[in-house]
């Protein structure tokens, strides 16, 4: 058993189906696996314990609450006070939430909800076997109106997606994780993320060796946005970093604060990797034919998603885009907005939207949020579990867009999909150390991070 964040490696995720075949097949190996998972729970609780008040243990119908039960028998066996039931004892040290599990499927009934709101009043840190109750393992949201807010949560067996995107962060609180000595027999559902080398730098290469990006956006107003996502571009280690600000008067600097970066266009560029949308405004609608026709490597964002959205034709020439060659980086309303729904009904399964919105537009995806998501044609979809509510200020997202174009300039070989992995990854675990990051403060933690 170990605490699972943050990931040293790359870890398979097994969906409800995958994980259900998993536990069929190691229940008739080993007839004592609730007896050890039971175990596992009871040892966790001791460790989070805290006062001499009883573990209420709150126990359902299914393998869950079985779970639950062994773990009351062990904690009773150690001279721990232990309450089991649907009814509040009094002062609690530990709830244990044993209640529903890797089985939901439908809204918790009414007396379970009450129970729920018992476990969630009673003032005492709870501890979720598996899953927090009402929380769908596939999805990380909640089955019905609601769900627990686990202080911590073990996951058994297989770890689930629903941990790691959607509101599964927010519910499960700290995730330990023991597989109980069983390996997955099958191949994972998706992946989750850990971190990623970065790109080597041999001690002959000179700048001319590490590539170029053209940042194509900064509609007059807007020109902040593209300007983060260049300077996150050169950062990253790209030898050359170019702007095409749209409306860009002829004398302006590229960016007054970073004299590194450069003015560029299409034109003498076709060979950079693009990352165009960046503050574009409506400017960049008119730009996307030649952008999507063009460059061999395109990370596409912000406006031009917005563009790609409004029009069939653009759609039709992203589709056209060889396969690996085009990176999209939406936050749930631009993908809701692409695929032609509204942000609840996309939210509601984060990895199928990813999914449906990669093969609409033949390209690699990542839908930004809680557990951002990689989704790409023919790939195995990753989750990222890096990062938190510290992206979330203005500018990070064009942050996110420039290291992806920095990366995949020195990397040209690499796939949209294997680029999309370690930048979303890296720029997740720049603000692990909390609190709230200006943009410009984001690009200064990644490239300490390099």
């Amino acid at each position: 058993m170990h605490a699972l964040l943050p990931t040293t490696a790359p870890l398979p995720l097994f969906d409800v189906a995958a994980s259900r075949r998993i536990e069929s097949r190691a229940l008739a190996h080993s007839p004592d696996l609730m007896e050890r998972a039971g175990l596992a729970v009871a040892k966790l609780a001791l460790a989070l314990r805290r006062g001499e008040g009883p573990v209420w243990v709150v126990c359902g119908p299914g393998n869950n609450g079985g779970d639950g039960r062994v773990a009351a028998r062990r904690l009773a066996q150690r001279g721990v006070p232990v309450h089991v039931g649907h009814d509040t004892p009094e002062r609690p040290a530990l709830v244990i939430d044993a209640l529903l599990g890797l089985g939901l499927n439908r809204a918790p009934s009414a007396d379970m909800l009450a129970t729920m709101v018992a476990m969630q009043s009673c003032g005492a840190p709870i501890l979720a076997v598996d899953l927090p109750s009402g929380l769908l393992a596939d999805t990380g949201q909640a089955a019905g109106e609601r769900a627990v807010r686990a202080d911590h949560t073990l996951t058994l067996l297989t770890l689930k997606p629903g941990l790691f995107t959607g509101e599964g962060r927010a519910h499960a609180g700290r995730i330990w994780f023991d597989d109980l000595g069983i390996a997955p027999d099958e191949a994972a559902t998706a992946t989750l993320l850990g971190p990623a080398p970065l790109p080597e730098r041999s001690a002959t290469s000179h700048k001319g060796s590490h590539g170029q990006v053209l940042v194509v956006g900064g509609a007059p107003g807007l020109q902040g946005a593209a300007r983060l996502a260049a300077r996150a571009a050169l950062a990253c280690g790209a030898g050359r970093v170019y702007l095409d600000l749209l409306g860009q008067s002829a004398g302006e600097p590229a960016d007054p604060a970073w004299a590194e970066l450069m003015r560029g266009s299409l034109a003498a560029l076709p060979q950079a990797v693009g990352v165009i949308g960046c503050g574009g405004g409506a400017a960049i609608a008119q730009a996307l034919p030649d952008l999507l026709q063009r460059l061999q490597h395109l990370v596409v964002d912000a406006d031009a998603l917005n563009a790609l959205a409004a029009d069939p034709g653009l759609q039709a020439l992203l589709r056209s885009r060889p396969a690996g060659s085009t990176l999209l980086t939406p936050h749930p309303l631009e993908a809701a907005r692409l695929l032609g729904r509204d942000t609840r009904n996309l939210q509601a399964d984060r990895l199928a939207a990813a999914r449906e919105l990669a093969a609409r537009c033949n390209a690699t995806v990542v839908l930004k949020g809680s557990g951002s998501i990689i989704a790409s044609p023919g790939e195995r979809p990753a989750l990222c579990a890096s990062g938190g509510p510290a992206l979330g200020t203005a500018g990070s997202g064009d942050v996110l867009a420039g290291w992806l174009g920095g990366l995949w300039a020195q990397q040209p070989t690499h796939g949209a999909h294997a680029i999309a992995c370690a930048g979303v990854d890296a720029h997740g675990r720049a603000v692990e150390a909390g609190g709230v990051w200006r943009a410009g403060d984001l690009i200064d933690r990644l490239a300490a991070r390099r």
